[in-house]
This record gives C-alpha cells, sequence and structure tokens, in this order.
C-alpha cells in the first residue's frame, strides 16, 4: 500500500490547553436562546466550552421537510457589560470539525477583549463530525490515499487515476448517507449558520472564519448581507470556493511558500540538504525521483510531496520537514501520520462539499490538459492538484448553482492573508478581494504559511482583526503589514 498523505486545508494545527474552570453564560438584551446547553460529547475537553444540537432542514427547498442535525458549542463571555453578540467561528475544510474551535482560539491568543465581547460560537457543519455525518465507505487504503490524486507524470497517469477517482465517486453515491449529498453544500451550511442565528436569539452574528471558513463567511455574507455584524475571513479562497481552479492553485501555492522552507534547510545545514536555496531545491527533486523509484517505508514522490506541502503550513513544522527529508535521504525511519478515527468522515465530507458545490470537468482529456500544463507551471505539485479527482464522476445533477460572490450589502468585512501561504494562495484572495469590491477591506502580511488571527504573530496584522471586531473600525484602506522578527 503506497501512502499518499491526506492534504486537509484546514488552519494550522494548534494544541488545546485547558480553560479555566469558571461560570458563563452571559446574557444580554437579545432574545433567548432556544438551544439547550449542555456538557460538550467526549473530544471536546475544555471545561467552560457547552454545547447543543440544532435542528435544521436537510432540503432549505422544502423547510419542513426531512430534519438532520448540527451539533453547536459556545464558549460564553465573562463579562455580561462587554458582551455585544455572538462570534460565530469555523476552522476550514471543508470536513473539519469545528466544534472544540472556540476552545482552540482562546487557547491559541485570541485577545481577551474578544473573548469579552462575544460568546464565542463553534459548530461541525452538516455531514462532519457530531453533527449528521456523512460517509463514502472509504477503506483504510482509500483513508491514505488522501484526497488528491497521485502525481500524473504523463497522460497515461491521469488515464489510470481516472478508475480509482470513478470508484470513489461511485462509493459516495451508494452509501447509506447518499441522500444528503445533493444537500450537503456551502450555501446550504451558511444557511445552518442562520437558523443558528436565530436560535441564539441574536438579529446578527460576526464571524471569524479561516481557509475553506473564509469562503463559507463569503457565502454567508453574501445570501444574509444584513445579517452579518463584523466579518473577518482569514486565508482566503477564491470566490469560487474550492473548486477545480483552487485545487489546482495549490500547487502555486508550493512554489510561492517553497523559498521559505528552502532558505531555512539551507541556513540550518546540520540537516545535510544542501547549504544554499538552489541545492535544498535541487534535493527536493532527487528525492522524489529516487521515492517514486523505490519507496521508503510505502512512501513515495507523491506522498513526499504531499507530507512536504503540509508541513509548509506553519514556521514551525520546517524543523520536523527537515528532519522527515534528512530519513528519506539517509534511509532512516519515518515519522509517519497515523489515521485517526475521524479520517472517513473527515474524506466524505471534504468529496461531498468540494464535488458538490461546482461542476468540474467530466472528460479524461481535460485533466490529461490541466497536468500538461501545471506540471510545468508547478513542477513540484502540479502534477497532482491538476489531475483527476471523483468529482469529475459526480452526479451532474445540482440543486443549485454555485453563489457567486459580490459586492451587494454593507462595508463589513475584513480579509487578513499571508503573502505566501501554501493552502489559499494570495493569488485568490486577490481574486475575491475584487468580488467584493467597496465590502471589503484586505490586510496582506509580508509572511508565510496558513493562518493569520491569532496565530501568526504579526502585531499589524493582528491588531487590526482585534480592533475590527471590538470597535468596528477598520484600516481606511487595504493595508500592507511589513514581516516581523519572531522569536
Amino acid at each position: 500500500m503506497r501512502r499518499i498523505l491526506s492534504l486537509a486545508l484546514t488552519t494550522a494545527a494548534v494544541a488545546v490547553t485547558a480553560l479555566p474552570a469558571t461560570a458563563s453564560s452571559a446574557t444580554t438584551a437579545a432574545a433567548p436562546s432556544t438551544l439547550q446547553w449542555g456538557p460538550c460529547p467526549e473530544g471536546a475537553p475544555a471545561p467552560r466550552l457547552e454545547c447543543a444540537t440544532l435542528g435544521v432542514p436537510l432540503n432549505y427547498r422544502d423547510p419542513d421537510g426531512r430534519q438532520i442535525e448540527v451539533a453547536v458549542s459556545r464558549l460564553a463571555s465573562e463579562k455580561p457589560s462587554k458582551r455585544r453578540g455572538v462570534l460565530l467561528t469555523n476552522p476550514g475544510g471543508p470536513g473539519g470539525s469545528g466544534l472544540t474551535y472556540p476552545a482552540v482560539l482562546a487557547a491559541s491568543g485570541l485577545p481577551q477583549e474578544v473573548l469579552d465581547s462575544y460568546d464565542i460560537i463553534g459548530f461541525d457543519p452538516r455531514g462532519v463530525g457530531r453533527s449528521t455525518p456523512v460517509t463514502c465507505d472509504l477503506t483504510e487504503e482509500q483513508q491514505w490515499r488522501g484526497n488528491f490524486p497521485p502525481y500524473a507524470h504523463t497522460a497515461a497517469d491521469v488515464t489510470r487515476e481516472a478508475g480509482y477517482a470513478r470508484k470513489i465517486a461511485e462509493q459516495c453515491v451508494s452509501s447509506r448517507t447518499a441522500w444528503m449529498l445533493p444537500h450537503t453544500t456551502t450555501a446550504n451550511t451558511a444557511r445552518d449558520m442562520d437558523r443558528l442565528r436565530t436560535a441564539l436569539g441574536e438579529p446578527k452574528l460576526s464571524y471569524l472564519g479561516a481557509s475553506y471558513g473564509s469562503y463559507l463567511g463569503a457565502v454567508y455574507t453574501t445570501l444574509f448581507p444584513q445579517r452579518g455584524d463584523r466579518i473577518v475571513l482569514d486565508s482566503n479562497m477564491g470566490p469560487g470556493g474550492y473548486d477545480v481552479t483552487a485545487m489546482r492553485l495549490l500547487a502555486r501555492g508550493m512554489e510561492d511558500r517553497f523559498p521559505d522552507f528552502a532558505a531555512f534547510a539551507a541556513k540550518h545545514h546540520g540537516y545535510g540538504l544542501g547549504t544554499t536555496p538552489e541545492q535544498v531545491t535541487a534535493k527536493f527533486y532527487e528525492l522524489v525521483e529516487r521515492l517514486d523509484a523505490k519507496p521508503v517505508q510505502d512512501v513515495d514522490g507523491t506522498a513526499f510531496r504531499g507530507y512536504t506541502f503540509e508541513q509548509l503550513y506553519a514556521d514551525g513544522s520546517m524543523p520536523a520537514l527537515a528532519e522527515f527529508w534528512q530519513a528519506a535521504d539517509m534511509g532512516g525511519e519515518l515519522p509517519l501520520p497515523q489515521l485517526t478515527e475521524g479520517t472517513e468522515n473527515l474524506l466524505a465530507s471534504r468529496f461531498a462539499v468540494v464535488c458538490g458545490d461546482s461542476r468540474w470537468p467530466e472528460t479524461v482529456r481535460e485533466y490529461q490538459r490541466n497536468a500538461a500544463v501545471d506540471r510545468l507551471k508547478y513542477p513540484m505539485l502540479g502534477g497532482s492538484t491538476a489531475s483527476i479527482n471523483p468529482c469529475a464522476f459526480w452526479p451532474r445533477e445540482r440543486i443549485e448553482p454555485p453563489v457567486r460572490i459580490a459586492g451587494h450589502g454593507p462595508s463589513n468585512v475584513l480579509m487578513v492573508q499571508n503573502e505566501r501561504d501554501p493552502g489559499t494562495p494570495l493569488a485568490g484572495a486577490r481574486e475575491l478581494r475584487r468580488a467584493f469590491g467597496r465590502r471589503a477591506t484586505m490586510v496582506t502580511i509580508d509572511q508565510g504559511g496558513h493562518g493569520v488571527y491569532p496565530y501568526g504573530g504579526n502585531t499589524c496584522a493582528n491588531d487590526a482583526a482585534t480592533t475590527f471586531l471590538t470597535t468596528g473600525e477598520r484600516p481606511e484602506r487595504d493595508l500592507a503589514c511589513a514581516a516581523e522578527e519572531t522569536g
């Protein structure tokens, strides 16, 4: 079994630390919540986090029909006099659980004035985790294959992968949760968010979403422009969401970000990967060629590319990535991740949203052309991200077209974006900024990695986001934040 590591497009992983176990449940003049708050399920251990379940329509065109559940969490403000509303959050995905995310944000440095100003709300989107989940009945081997294809060196590689991609699509549409697939979309998750706003008794909601969560927030504020208060979008996808353009753009993201790692590895030449960035880059291609010819511990060239890409999400992962390269180069033991209990659902719900949100090319020939272009343009990852995947074989029927992000509505969106983000490249963020027009202001930061607020540590960007969330004031125009030295 060749391991092709799953690329889950979420914010950089942050450890959840315990929060003080004190009373919460602040109140305001808003209408009372209809949610029944209680202890969170196992796996959501933060002491102050409360959980509830919200029933929502499977199909919003039949609101009184079949219902599904959405799992919700709350980290309530402890300062009723300062509380101004709710801050709904999403950490990314699609397929990522957000139930513990309020605690993650609090433990990761979300400023106290923000914690005082809002009840921080998390949720598992429809199809995910503790909400009514979807499945594709993926085997362990299929889970190891992850969510995008092996690197296509030739047109024949794309043809070969088409059979596997078709099989995954067939499993999804014949699974016991196939009835959910047409309705497991970003637009319906945004509608669930507005049902949640109503259930919380709030006239408006503020929002903080990262990665895919940026697109979810953009869709929400497009569908419900008058019901959003202060909208912060972090590490932004393009206006088409996770479509074929976004998938291909990941290869550009790796090329944008890789020089940061090449400089790190060259500076720390004890890893033996080269003494210049050019030598480190050459080592990358040497290793992928060698591993494609002879995999080590089931890691082939595609798995090596994928692992490298994932570890570029955070500067703090660079030492571990350099050690992985060193082990692959010298024949050492590779520190491989393990499958977790939620991997099948993460991948299944990801397929559901990615393939269901928009139409993908349907002919093998088009993916062959795309892969031929991208492996020349972005050789590190382009032969993989442009190749064929299960979306090519998804049912053609869609209950509605994708939501078109536009500039209609109040000017209440703040975008924060790293210049060298591998997962949501700056090129896509700029397209979203253009789509929003006067509605948005964008803060770009001269740093690499995925995830800005509050993880990135750039004072200029973090202050802009905190000021907007707590006072409503944004920079008067788009702002460029300089790089800052980190410890």
